[in-house]
């Protein structure tokens, strides 16, 4: 279930969520380093990262699901956001470069078809970074925040969610190992809780940030089974040794 657009600008004009979205747009822009004369669509709520990434691309837009609602963005030049059916987006086929989902997969309840969706909107060789909760942390069990909220994820879970839909995982990142509470301390230490997290491996961050390629091709599995009809040995069905017919087909010879 989405959360209100409301709620979502709320938190991150709360301190909590200012710092979320500075470790996050960190993990982000790590993955998207680059995106000179590329088109970038931020999917879901993901206005708060999209910034870096307006003056550098070719074209940098947000689409924000209609039962989530939108607002308006950027706030001081011509709007860059739509509202739209996450299922149904509407764009063209192969027209975007680089894909950013932001609480998307884990509030909708359709999350292999929007990943379809996303595969159709994506150009050959494209690229989707998604963010979602990690189902191991403190900020999937704590609902003050949008982390909360949703299904998380395990690992696995969102490396077999990708495949189905045609994406190969090619690079997998971490942020929010602060935990998800206001207090003043937490909030200055939350860079050293990052660095020393990252560098441990703690299993414990609040976020997958895992970046995929499109795969153009499934492959086709080789199932073992029964012939084809035509590879198939044609039997000849007899009824009797000798080639012989029914009794009372046999015909008898004339005197």
């Amino acid at each position: 279930m989405f959360l209100d657009v409301v709620d979502l600008r709320s938190f991150y004009a709360q301190p909590l969520g200012v710092v979320t979205r500075r470790l996050i747009g960190r993990a982000v822009r790590s993955r998207f380093d680059d995106v000179r004369g590329l088109s970038v669509l931020g999917l879901g709520y993901a206005t708060p990262y999209l910034g870096v990434f307006r003056e550098e691309a070719e074209r940098c837009i947000a689409v924000m699901p209609a039962a989530q609602g939108v607002v308006r963005w950027p706030s001081a030049a011509p709007t860059l956001a739509a509202l739209a059916d996450e299922l149904e987006l509407p764009l063209p086929n192969s027209s975007m470069d680089r894909v950013l989902a932001v609480h998307l997969l884990e509030m909708t309840p359709n999350a292999a078809e929007v990943l379809r969706e996303v595969w159709r909107v994506l150009a050959p060789g494209g690229r989707l970074l998604a963010v979602v909760p990690n189902r191991r942390s403190v900020w999937a069990r704590v609902d003050t925040t949008p982390f909360g909220n949703g299904s998380p994820f395990s690992r696995g879970q969102v490396v077999r969610l990708l495949r189905e839909a045609l994406f190969t995982p090619i690079g997998w990142g971490e942020a929010l190992y602060v935990p998800p509470f206001s207090g003043k301390w937490l909030l200055r230490t939350a860079i050293p809780w990052e660095r020393v997290g990252g560098r441990l491996s703690l299993p414990f961050a609040g976020v997958h940030v895992v970046e995929a390629t499109k795969q153009l091709y499934r492959p086709a599995p080789i199932r073992r089974g029964r012939l084809s009809p035509a590879l198939e040995p044609g039997l000849v069905p007899a009824a009797m040794p000798g080639g012989y017919g029914r009794a009372r087909d046999l015909v008898l010879p004339a005197k």
